[in-house]
C-alpha cells in the first residue's frame, strides 16, 4: 500500500536512523544531521556550479502525502532553482 497510511516501514527494524557519509576513503561512516545536510548542500551547489541548475532532478516517494510532495516541489522550483521533477508513485 503506498500513500500516508502504509506507516509500517517507519518501524522496520532495518530502517536507518541515522544519516552516513562516505569519508576520505568512500567508507560510509555515521555522521550528525548537521553534517549530512552541510554536505548535501555543498554537493548540491558544486552540481550546479559545474553543471548549472538543471543539472539537478528531484522524485518525489509515493509513500508521501501530498502536502510533502507539494513542499518538495516548491523547494527543488524555488530553491534550486530547476522544474525536473518526478514521482514514483506511477510505478
Amino acid at each position: 500500500m503506498k500513500g500516508q497510511f502504509a506507516f509500517d516501514f517507519v518501524h522496520h527494524p532495518d530502517r536507518l536512523k541515522t544519516p552516513f557519509i562516505r569519508d576520505d576513503h568512500g567508507q560510509l561512516v555515521p555522521a550528525t544531521w548537521d553534517e549530512a545536510l552541510d554536505k548535501a548542500a555543498a554537493g548540491l551547489l558544486e552540481a550546479v556550479n559545474e553543471h548549472g541548475r538543471h543539472s539537478l532532478y528531484a522524485i518525489a516517494s509515493g509513500r508521501a502525502p501530498n502536502e510533502a510532495g507539494f513542499t518538495m516541489q516548491k523547494f527543488v522550483r524555488a530553491g534550486l532553482g530547476t522544474s525536473y521533477i518526478d514521482n514514483c508513485s506511477r510505478a
